[in-house]
């Protein structure tokens, strides 16, 4: 890291923004030198993104100055931070859905950079080099969470990059992936470029970060030198009490399969889509299973089959079975009436309707719970169990009556996992239940599966965290190119043979 008598890449004076009942950024101070990887860690709605969209001038602060290579400036624009050479992946992605990867790139680039048809070979060459191979010619809608969020990584690492923000940018990596990341980044570092780091990953922010800022609610609660901290002070300074968030939960053994699948083969008719081959999986009742794996390798198509939301016809019924009675013929509802509940991996928009109130979302999957009688919504039953999710699970929102849209996203992914864990379901299926979360709403998340799964729930969780997975699951496994490996018990597998999985190199002997 540069310690020159130049003066800062970028500098925050006293930073403050409000919006209406919420003081998001309470006079913030911050200072990134060329060539420092600086963290920034707090909270979901400790005001990071807040103060991340004023350094790329998606919103203007109140009061307080910015200082760009010691210059003061109103940065008006995200046009002009990227003229300036600031580039950003968001952690919710700004891509248009009907244009291609291509497309999109240009559009970012703007119309020096070249047409999409002239950017494609650099794409193509960027992606690969950094282990994210993207084709450049899909549309943007037929790509999974984390394939959009390699567009945004990539289209930053196209710009001649002089401040680089990166929200969440290793959540859809392997472990070799995600230290191949961090090789570039230290090289773009040591080039002189600097870059803001956001992560619910402590271990990465130690590994990676020469200094860290912590934001809690919406003010600068502290600064250190993460390398010298543990996970628990790192966490301490980003929540206060931090008891109980590190925590190791003992494995175990379940019973009976609940959940099985043999065989089960399902050709995607999308051709930039992912299809399934073989996929052999048991969930027992009383265990966590974790599916590990890079987006894009047959998640979306393996949850929408478990779900309903994708059928096959009833000459096909025995590739998924609950218990011994075949389910892959049947609706969502069906399936939930047999006892299962889900977690897709889109909060807004698939697990909650944005401008319905948590209560009306609430009633959207639980509506066999005794909510309905004689078609007639029970109002008190529903906003009751609203509420109860809000207590139990420690929702921070006004009250039942607020709109999905307004939580914060630790915050919205909580009532979702408690709407589904209080309909007392015996098959959870969650994808990526803690993406994007802090770590006091991951450790609260986290307690919650357990105690389903103490309390006889078979649950099967797919998530690309191996941290979590390995934190969480008795057993695991991986999904690459649509095939699914062996089940191992995580005792006795490390993330770097499970990496090796998600890679596609499986085992020949089965580990049950």
């Amino acid at each position: 890291m540069s310690h020159s008598a130049s003066p800062a890449r970028l500098q925050l004076r006293h930073i403050t923004k409000r919006y209406p009942g919420c003081l998001a950024n309470d006079a913030i101070d911050l200072s990134i030198e060329p060539g420092e990887i600086h963290a920034l860690l707090g909270e979901n709605g400790a005001g990071k993104s807040t103060l991340m969209k004023i350094i790329y001038g998606v919103v203007q602060p109140d009061t307080g100055d910015i200082l760009w290579e010691g210059q003061p400036l109103t940065m008006r624009n995200p046009a002009q931070a990227r003229e300036l050479g600031i580039g950003m992946v968001f952690q919710h992605f700004s891509l248009f859905e009907t244009l291609t990867v291509a497309q999109n790139i240009a559009l970012a680039m703007g119309p020096a950079a070249g047409t999409p048809r002239q950017l494609e070979p650099k794409i193509r060459e960027v992606s690969q080099r950094y282990g994210m191979a993207l084709e450049p010619q899909r549309l943007v809608h037929s790509l999974s969470i984390g394939e959009r969020q390699k567009v945004e990584i990539i289209r930053c690492l196209m710009q001649d990059i002089r401040l680089l923000i990166l929200d969440e940018p290793t959540s859809v990596l392997t472990p070799q992936e995600a230290e191949d990341l961090f090789v570039t980044l230290r090289r773009l570092a040591s080039e002189g470029c600097s870059i803001l780091f956001i992560s619910h990953k402590l271990g990465e922010v130690r590994a990676l970060c020469h200094n860290a800022t912590v934001l809690r609610a919406g003010r600068v609660s502290g600064h250190c030198v993460p390398r010298t901290c543990s996970d628990l002070e790192l966490a301490r300074l980003m929540v206060g009490d931090a008891d109980g968030l590190v925590a190791q939960y003992p494995k175990t053994i379940g019973t009976a399969p609940f959940l099985r699948v043999d065989k089960l083969s399902w050709h995607n008719p999308d051709p930039f889509g992912c299809s399934l081959v073989d996929v052999d999986l048991e969930v027992r009742s009383g265990e966590i299973v974790g599916i590990a794996g890079v987006a894009g390798n047959g998640q979306d198509e393996l949850l929408a089959l478990l779900s309903g939301e994708q059928t096959l016809s009833k000459h096909r019924t025995q590739p998924i079975r609950f218990v011994d009675r075949p389910v892959a013929h049947l609706r969502p509802d069906a399936r939930r009436k047999l006892g299962l509940a889900f977690v897709p991996a889109e909060r807004l928009g698939h697990g909650a309707v944005p401008d319905m109130s948590l209560a009306d979302n609430a009633l959207l999957t639980a509506f066999q719970q005794g909510l309905v009688s004689n078609g007639l919504v029970q109002r008190q039953k529903v906003q009751a169990l609203a509420e109860r999710i809000i207590q139990q699970f420690a929702v921070k929102t006004p009250d039942a009556e607020t709109r999905a849209r307004s939580l914060s996203g630790g915050n919205l992914q909580k009532f979702i996992l408690g709407r589904e864990i209080l309909q007392n379901p015996k098959l959870l299926v969650a994808a990526h239940p803690t993406w994007g979360v802090d770590v006091g709403a991951a450790a609260a998340i986290h307690r919650a599966l357990i105690a389903l799964r103490d309390a006889g729930a078979a649950i099967l969780v797919i998530s690309e965290d191996l941290d979590e997975l390995f934190q969480i699951s008795d057993r695991v496994a991986a999904l690459s190119a649509g095939r699914l490996s062996t089940l191992a018990p995580t005792a006795h597998t490390s993330p770097v043979q499970v990496g090796g999985w998600m890679a596609g190199q499986f085992d020949a002997a089965p580990l049950i």
